[in-house]
């Protein structure tokens, strides 16, 4: 069972002196990862996904996910994720606000840490499987591309049964469109 992260974005993105497209952002933050021990097996298409909660009140997210391999603790690789953001202008700020990058990690060869259902726990930094993946679209799809098997850990539910559940006004104005071309290290 392999390492899966998620790529969000919906604002172009600050990167050594160039500006760069969500797109461009994530295959620039993929090689970055790749450079500390993150070894990419493959990745998903790219989605696009309205903003939320207010389509209007801000520009249309692309989100991948891919599935890696790393020597990494989940700790640590969550750590070099967020790393990874703030190098492309990522700054702290209020929830669902627009970003140049979001990595998230969904799921760590199957583990659960600190998993409340839904929620994280509190005062902790890391939840896995991510508490809010099984009801997002934008994840469950990609993931769904290349991890059609994957079932998540707690209750062993499969992605299908997962994305069966999603409510067809959140699935229908989801868009692929078109491949994620990261060169894989392996």
């Amino acid at each position: 069972m392999a390492i899966y992260v998620a790529l969000g974005a919906n604002q172009a993105a600050q990167y050594r002196g160039k500006t760069v497209t969500p797109a461009e952002t994530f295959l620039l933050a993929v090689e970055r990862l790749q450079q500390f021990g993150v070894d990419v097996l493959k990745t998903s298409n790219l989605w696009q996904s309205p903003a939320w909660p207010d389509p209007d009140a801000q520009p249309p997210y692309i989100n991948a996910v891919i599935a890696v391999e790393t020597k990494l603790d989940p700790h640590a690789l969550l750590a070099l994720l967020k790393k990874t953001e703030a190098a492309f202008g990522r700054v702290a700020a209020k929830r669902n606000a627009p970003r140049p990058l979001d990595l998230d990690i969904l799921d760590y060869h199957g583990q659960v840490i600190n998993y409340d259902g839904r929620t994280m726990r509190k005062g902790e930094t890391l939840t896995l499987p991510h508490p809010r993946m099984l009801s997002r679209p934008f994840v469950l799809m990609p993931l769904a591309e290349i991890a059609p098997n994957w079932r998540e850990p707690v209750i062993m539910r499969a992605i299908t049964g997962w994305a069966a559940r999603l409510a067809l006004e959140d699935v229908a104005p989801m868009k692929r469109l078109g491949a994620l071309l990261v060169p894989s290290t392996k």
